[in-house]
């Protein structure tokens, strides 16, 4: 048995006053949870302790709270664990509500108001064309694998909590409701691929409001990696359906990647013109180009005045050695000369031989 100190924020709506910290001390082994120590404390100390739990073995995804400043799930977290992890490095183990979402009371969000309102947004059912099969539709082996991350989400909403983009946008669907949109993307069941695709890549807050900066994958306790199968939707919406969204996502997406393979570095100034004119030199003289490089002259001012850019530095593209600008056209090459595009789920695929129980089946890499 050893003392753990839970420093948990309390919010009473019922008192009309802020939030504020309480700590409650608790003895139990360290590899209990701190889903635990907080049901500990509401029994022995404070039953004015509100959080929200269920099943305590980290399936139904009820008690996502926020610990030590990152989302997780309290029932999968154990005492010890948080404890090392602690902010402040004196052991006292922080416990907070999940960010993104309004606070009911303590540790209990309102995900009605955001989570399961941005999963209704990505119709989240199968829409078939055609009649119903006399018997059942029968799935390729292979799609199902393809499907089978996005499955395994069990709707906690850590991914939520912690996306910085939603932060700053509250109106992006958030990575847990486009990992969802894929599940029914990548169904050949579905028969509206390309009418869900359009309406997200057409959305000013949807699957090109994503800034890549991994969060959800690191919060979420069931390895969905909702930022892989966002990039999946955009590879499915730019490359499979060639849609040309009107937020200049696919355009920018190509522009970016030209620019890396012909110069090795990204050429920033030459960035915002191709993702609005074209993906060549000449498309600063597009007038949708010329209508964005002159709402960013401020900025480009203070930029240059700031010295963070030079006028020959905006002008030219960065240089790299020839044999390592060969390198990396040789990684393009390679991957432009594939038939098909390569993706993998995080998930276990395979078939077991007969007579070979002992030989494990393959494991599948992430999305590239």
């Amino acid at each position: 048995m050893s003392e753990f100190t839970l420093k948990i924020r309390r919010y009473l709506p019922e008192s009309g006053e802020a939030a504020y910290w309480q700590d409650y001390r608790v003895d139990l082994d360290g590899h209990r949870s701190v889903l635990e120590g907080i049901l500990t404390a509401k029994a022995d100390q404070d039953g004015t302790i509100g959080i929200r739990c269920s099943c305590r073995a980290a399936i139904c995804g009820s008690c996502g709270v926020r610990i030590n400043g990152r989302a997780a799930l309290a029932c999968k977290t154990h005492l010890d664990e948080a404890a090392e992890g602690s902010q402040a490095g004196d052991g006292e183990i922080v416990v907070e509500p999940m960010g993104n979402m309004p606070v009911i009371k303590d540790l209990i969000v309102d995900m009605d108001a955001v989570h399961w309102k941005k999963i209704q947004r990505v119709t989240p059912w199968l829409l078939p064309d055609g009649p119903p099969p006399e018997r059942e539709y029968v799935v390729p082996h292979e799609a199902m694998v393809d499907v089978t991350q996005s499955m395994a989400c069990i709707q906690c909403g850590a991914c939520v909590s912690d996306c910085l983009s939603m932060e700053v946008d509250p109106e992006f669907v958030g990575p847990a409701a486009l990992a969802k949109a894929y599940r029914f993307v990548g169904d050949p069941r579905d028969g509206q691929h390309e009418e869900r695709l359009h309406d997200l890549a057409e959305d000013p807050a949807g699957l090109y409001d994503c800034t890549h900066c991994f969060n959800c994958i690191e919060a979420c306790p069931k390895g969905v990696a909702p930022m892989n199968q966002i990039m999946r939707l955009r590879r499915a919406a730019g490359d499979d359906y060639e849609i040309d969204d009107r937020n200049n996502g696919n355009r920018h997406e190509r522009a970016f990647t030209s620019l890396v393979r012909d110069n090795g570095l990204l050429w920033e100034a030459e960035l915002l013109p191709r993702s609005y004119g074209g993906d060549s030199f000449f498309g600063k003289f597009a007038p949708a180009a010329g209508l964005e490089l002159a709402d960013s002259l401020p900025s480009i001012t203070r930029a240059l005045l700031r010295r963070k850019v030079t006028p020959m530095g905006a002008l030219r593209p960065h240089k790299i050695p020839k044999e390592d600008l060969a390198q990396i056209k040789h990684i393009f090459d390679k991957i432009d000369g594939r038939d098909e595009r390569f993706e993998l789920n995080l998930y276990i695929a395979g078939e077991e031989l007969e007579g070979d129980a002992d030989i494990p089946v393959e494991t599948e890499g992430s999305s590239a």
